[in-house]
């Protein structure tokens, strides 16, 4: 009898999830905050946040040890990151006492046009092979970064995952998955197997993997500065790899390659000031759906229960809705961020919201005119990192250019091909972005550095995360350890249209009641393995003079600090 009572608890779909029987915290909470007064790294690798530590032991500061974090994990987690791909990142200057966000996202070829797609009759851009590439972003962004707030020299900062390139390091079990998957699909690029699949096949969990070529560009890129990798031998054979491929870069494309230094957006949410970055990226998404959720008084709605999962929802696509009209290149197109984030707009918006029922699809407003990764680090000076860096879609684009130990993205992918609209492509312009760092201030003062990595979980990562810190009350490594919503089919930055309301799902942990009356309301639910993203966060506490440091239990990743 009890046998079967255990196995019937077992297959109730929604039964609470309870991970460990903790004596203190929530019951989904997979272990205690890790706290220290020195400083604080939060990656999804543990080599790369043992490296970011060591930099910050040996006089690196927070911004030093951020870039040495995420050459390892280029290295340890290329299904996520790497040189091939872009970087964001939003940077408290502890001397200035003031955030500073760096948009260091790459553009399309120059001899690549639209007419091109138009011509071979395609009406989306493929997600592999040499059409979506853009320029990869992440080493200038590494030296902007450097540039304006590091302390140590490049030498130093790369010299971790210079050693773990040659020396090997062996794969962690997540890792090891997205690995073996994207390899399938890749694996018939030239460069590809050669790097990624030693003896033929994808490494396993425990195997010690070896990227020499890798540690050698790292090497030559340390010994001669940024421009080796725009300007010189590394532009070259990334050039003529991609052409030889029927690609479109020029040394032209790498040359004029910059990134920028943009001020951050923020709203406040109930006394806190969320920030993000602007469009190209889709940060101001998390924004707008805060300022739509603030309209309602979330935290009696009690976390998990029926009426908080509709209204994030309704407030997402909503949302989402002007993420697909309006989230581009802003230098090809006035995005209208101040009036898509304001409380007025969202005032407008929310009253669309029916209480009782999901809508099949919402108009985009009308304001008036006028696999990633994810880490952040801090120190003792107050300095903190919020950085995320991305191939897209995992291992990116599949073309892996001349013995450098990488691949590149396929964020060009993300570009529209219907010619007026405002993310339709064009030369030299860069594509809309899912990537967004995060962070939070209190009364002008930091609080949390964070981000939710996984395409457009990523925004609707960030709310939750917010409402689980401020609405309900959680601790930090709580705030991520939360089941979470995922809701997919919105309308697109890529031309697609919500018509039938989408998709929900629901992380094991959300009770059958929540189900069961959200699908009266008329939501579709549906199930997704592993769709959830993956959370970092350092949080400092100014009374104690301590950080709080979490990374949640999806990833391989380590929270620790010194």
């Amino acid at each position: 009898m009890k046998k079967s009572l255990i196995l019937f608890a077992l297959f109730i779909p929604g039964v609470f999830c309870i991970a460990q029987d903790r004596i203190t915290g929530r019951n989904f909470a997979t272990r205690s905050e890790v706290i220290a007064q020195n400083g604080m790294a939060c990656t999804s690798q543990p080599l790369a946040t043992q490296a970011a530590l060591d930099i910050l032991k040996a006089g690196g500061n927070a911004i030093d040890a951020a870039i040495a974090a995420d050459a390892m994990l280029g290295l340890t987690e290329p299904t996520g990151s790497g040189m091939g791909g872009d970087l964001f990142a939003i940077v408290w200057d502890a001397k200035t006492q003031k955030l500073y966000g760096l948009n260091a996202s790459g553009r399309s070829p120059y001899d690549l046009t639209l007419k091109y797609f138009k011509d071979k009759g395609l009406t989306k851009i493929p997600s592999t092979g040499p059409l979506p590439i853009s320029v990869p972003g992440c080493v200038d962004g590494w030296f902007e970064l450097n540039k304006k707030f590091g302390k140590l020299k490049m030498e130093q900062i790369l010299a971790p995952a210079i050693r773990y390139a040659r020396e090997g390091f062996p794969l962690t079990e997540v890792i090891a998955y997205y690995w073996q998957s994207n390899s399938r699909s890749l694996q018939r690029f030239p460069g590809f197997k050669e790097i990624y699949m030693p003896n033929g096949k994808a490494p396993a969990k425990g195997e010690v993997f070896k990227n020499p070529y890798l540690a050698n560009t790292l090497e030559l890129i340390a010994q001669k500065g940024r421009d080796v990798f725009y300007k010189g031998e590394i532009a070259e054979k990334i050039v003529k790899y991609v052409r030889e491929q029927g690609g479109f870069f020029s040394m032209r494309d790498f040359q004029e390659h910059t990134s920028e230094w943009v001020e951050p957006v923020s709203v406040n949410y109930r006394g806190y000031d969320i920030w993000e970055l602007p469009p190209n990226g889709q940060g101001i998404a998390t924004l707008q759906i805060l300022n739509i959720m603030e309209n309602f008084d979330v935290a009696k709605m009690d976390f998990g229960s029926p009426e908080y999962v509709h209204l994030f929802l309704e407030a997402k696509k909503l949302a989402f809705e002007d993420r697909a009209k309006f989230y581009t290149d802003p230098a090809f197109y006035k995005v209208p961020v101040t009036q898509l984030i304001s409380k007025e707009y969202a005032k407008k918006r929310a009253a669309l919201i029916n209480p009782n029922r999901a809508a099949s699809n919402f108009p985009p407003g009308e304001p008036e005119a006028g696999n990633t990764i994810y880490l952040t680090t801090a120190d003792k000076e107050g300095n903190m990192v919020s950085l995320i860096q991305s191939n897209y879609r995992g291992m990116g684009s599949g073309m892996t250019p001349g013995m450098l130990g990488f691949v590149l993205q396929d964020r060009g992918e993300m570009f529209s091909l219907q010619e007026g609209h405002a993310n339709v492509y064009a030369p030299h312009k860069r594509p809309f972005h899912t990537i967004i760092p995060a962070f939070i201030t209190k009364d002008g003062q930091p609080w949390i550095s964070f981000g939710v990595m996984g395409g457009d979980m990523q925004p609707q990562g960030h709310v939750q995360i917010v409402c689980n810190l401020i609405d309900f009350g959680m601790n930090l490594q709580e705030a991520g350890d939360a089941p979470r919503i995922y809701h997919t089919g919105s309308s697109e930055p890529t031309d697609e249209k919500m018509e039938d309301g989408g998709t929900v799902s629901l992380e094991t942990g959300f009770p059958y009641e929540t189900i069961r009356e959200l699908m009266k309301k008329g939501h579709k639910i549906g199930y997704a393995n592993g769709p959830y993203g993956g959370y970092q966060a350092i949080r400092w506490d100014p009374v104690n003079k301590v950080y709080y440091g979490a990374s949640e239990s999806r990833k391989d990743g380590q929270a620790a600090g010194y």
